[in-house]
């Protein structure tokens, strides 16, 4: 019996920013799902965000209408068809961005973090640009499936820091690589196999700065539905300070018919998220 997604959604600006500088989207009838986290101050990380998620989306709209995914960049050896579409619909919102920086002096300099999932039947593609992150929870069992690009998870990743000294770095903030900030960027690509009963959480760094992953765990785990939570998941990192924007997209693999794929979604309520979708 092939695999339904369901899905719930949420974002919400925190305790301190006066904007929300993340966004996210996604399509189920091309299996696309995005969370970017912007930055460049004012409305311009806002606008590289939106940009990131409206262009993922495009691509793969387009590709549904042309038949082919379109290449951007170099090819990855080793990925489906599906991973190295998803490299190039990254590269491709990371030119789009940084060529709208170049063109734009109100929005120089500005620049977004990505996550994204590509799932086909069995198949999952994901890709990563930054410290936004993406968590599989299977059995019990929460993994981490990207790897952020930061200076401190890389001091990390070299020794240098323990992951708890990590957490309370002042240089935390210290993005390695993002989408805009060059003209050409290099996402993780990888191609993964989802099983029925898996969750996925694709989530901005507002939400992992203050929930650790076991309690992630615990309070997917005990929710009712996604959208609970996505609800639960964000006002606990309030509760703890939420000085950043905070976002959660939760997906979860049915095994069901497709006519019975109902799935649920929660948002903000401001009518700029509804273009996302």
């Amino acid at each position: 019996m092939p695999l339904a997604v369901e899905v719930a959604a949420k974002t919400d600006v925190g305790c301190v920013r006066t904007n929300n500088e993340d966004n996210f989207g996604y399509d189920l009838r091309y299996g696309i799902f995005v969370v970017c986290d912007g930055m460049g101050g004012q409305a311009a990380g806002e606008f590289a965000s939106k940009l990131g998620v409206d262009t993922l989306l495009a691509y793969f709209r387009q590709a549904a209408q042309t038949g082919e995914y379109q290449q951007s960049g170099t090819s990855v050896d080793g990925l489906s068809k599906e991973g190295a579409a998803l490299a190039s619909a990254t590269r491709l919102a990371n030119h789009t961005i940084f060529e709208t920086g170049q063109r734009q002096t109100a929005s120089a300099g500005m620049g977004s973090t990505l996550v994204a999932a590509l799932i086909k039947g069995n198949a999952l593609s994901i890709a990563n640009v930054g410290d936004s992150r993406i968590y599989l929870i299977r059995q019990g069992v929460i993994q981490q499936l990207t790897q952020d690009h930061s200076l401190v998870m890389e001091q990390v990743r070299r020794g240098y820091l323990t992951r708890e000294q990590a957490e309370h770095s002042e240089m935390q903030n210290i993005i390695l690589k993002a989408l805009g900030s060059e003209e050409s960027v290099d996402p993780d690509v990888e191609d993964l196999v989802v099983l029925a009963g898996d969750a996925l959480l694709m989530c901005s760094d507002g939400l992992t700065k203050y929930i650790h992953d076991n309690e992630i765990l615990q309070m997917v785990s005990a929710s009712q539905t996604l959208g609970q939570a996505c609800c639960e998941l964000i006002q606990a990192a309030k509760d703890r300070g939420g000085d950043d924007n905070i976002t959660c997209l939760l997906l979860r693999m049915m095994e069901r018919p497709w006519y019975k794929n109902i799935f649920h979604t929660l948002f903000s309520g401001d009518p700029k998220w509804q273009n996302s979708f």
